[in-house]
């Protein structure tokens, strides 16, 4: 920071020092936006009607969310009270993060995964602790369960990982809750949830009864393609909930979000065949780019991940060339979102060129 970028009063340094949160690149016209794990498709059925009815701009929105609570404490069989909304689930991540941690304090996570985990545990002012994942690309439990000290206040498990597309199984998250001080919070984020298929995985919500220290997250943003409304939610015991809706910021959550919420919630029939059709695009995108040669990860979400490493960059920047618009993670690798169909077919052509202009040896090749 040159002398002229100085702040002229006085700041934290290490906030002042912290890069802003980077959004997936934009798209032109022309080009397919993969960089954002967005969902393809339109506003479900009702969506936009219920957007178009909330129209009491000049009055606050009830700030418990109390309707969409109790839709969603209803699908899920728990109580009201057990259920906490919040404009995004990274929002409810900062919120759960503050109400736990601070100076002082580590939060303990795999990494690669979600880019906003090291910012909010820094705005809180604690420590990160990054585990590395697997050769595979996955959490590595048991090394986290040996990393948590007595200074350890949250530990973040990303299931499935963005941007990896890995998944924790159901016996590899028991086995880590039966190590795990009942008096640590374990945050479980399943933004994309929505997208697994693989039976082996683990599914927060029957679990809730069994730990008291754990807490679900969810998201209207991805599967139900609420992306631009910012809408989220919390399952878990009340007194967590409690000390994270202290920290929120009030009324963040709008009227039209809840309705358009409210309304997806209705229309799960609609939802679930579009999930299908974008888990059918990803698995064949996935057995076509390995079939080519690729080496990467059986993906969970709604997206692929390319260990591109050093040649990140400029694999991203040959794939925006021709109108793809994916999200590198210099030196480490490129997340790709399943968009369009007809973007599937031109990342799987691209690709097969790509994959063969590899180094021998390099990690994203399959050996033979």
């Amino acid at each position: 920071m040159s002398p002229s970028d100085q702040p002229s009063v006085r700041l934290r340094p290490e906030i002042v020092a912290l890069p802003a949160y980077r959004q997936g690149q934009a798209a032109a016209a022309t080009a397919f936006k993969l960089s954002s794990n967005e969902n393809p498709f339109d506003p479900l059925p009702g969506v936009i009607e219920a957007v178009s009815a909330e129209t009491a701009y000049n009055r606050y929105p009830d700030a418990s969310a109390l309707a969409l609570r109790q839709r969603l404490a209803a699908k899920y069989e728990v109580g009201v009270d057990e259920v906490h909304v919040g404009a995004g689930s990274v929002a409810l991540l900062a919120q759960f993060i503050l109400a736990a941690a601070g100076p002082g304090d580590e939060v303990l996570y795999s990494w690669r995964s979600f880019e906003a985990y090291p910012s909010l545990v820094t705005v809180a002012g604690a420590t990160s602790v990054r585990v590395p994942n697997r050769d595979d690309h996955g959490h590595d439990l048991p090394e986290m369960a040996a990393r948590i000290t007595e200074r350890t206040r949250v530990v973040i498990v990303c299931s499935p990982n963005n941007p990896t597309g890995t998944i924790v199984t159901s016996d590899e998250f028991e086995a880590f809750m039966a190590v795990v001080p009942n008096n640590l919070l374990v945050l479980l984020d399943e933004a994309y949830a929505e997208f697994v298929t693989d039976p082996e995985a683990v599914t927060g919500l029957p679990l809730l009864k069994r730990y008291p220290n754990l807490v679900v997250l969810r998201t209207f943003s991805k599967a139900y393609g609420l992306a631009g409304l910012r809408v989220g939610y919390a399952l878990g015991p009340v007194p967590i909930l409690d000390a994270a809706r202290a920290t929120a910021i009030p009324l963040s959550v709008t009227g039209v979000a809840g309705a358009a919420a409210i309304a997806s919630l209705a229309a799960s029939d609609q939802l679930l065949r579009r999930v299908r059709t974008i888990t059918e695009r990803r698995d064949a995108a996935w057995r076509a780019l390995t079939e080519q040669g690729w080496n990467i990860p059986a993906p969970q979400g709604n997206f692929v991940w390319l260990p591109a490493g050093e040649e990140t960059t400029d694999i991203a920047d040959v794939l925006s060339a021709v109108g793809l618009v994916v999200r590198p993670f210099p030196p480490e690798g490129i997340r790709i979102s399943i968009g369009e169909e007809e973007s599937v077919e031109k990342l799987v052509c691209m690709c097969a060129d790509i994959v063969d202009d590899l180094p021998t040896g390099h990690p994203a090749r399959r050996i033979g």
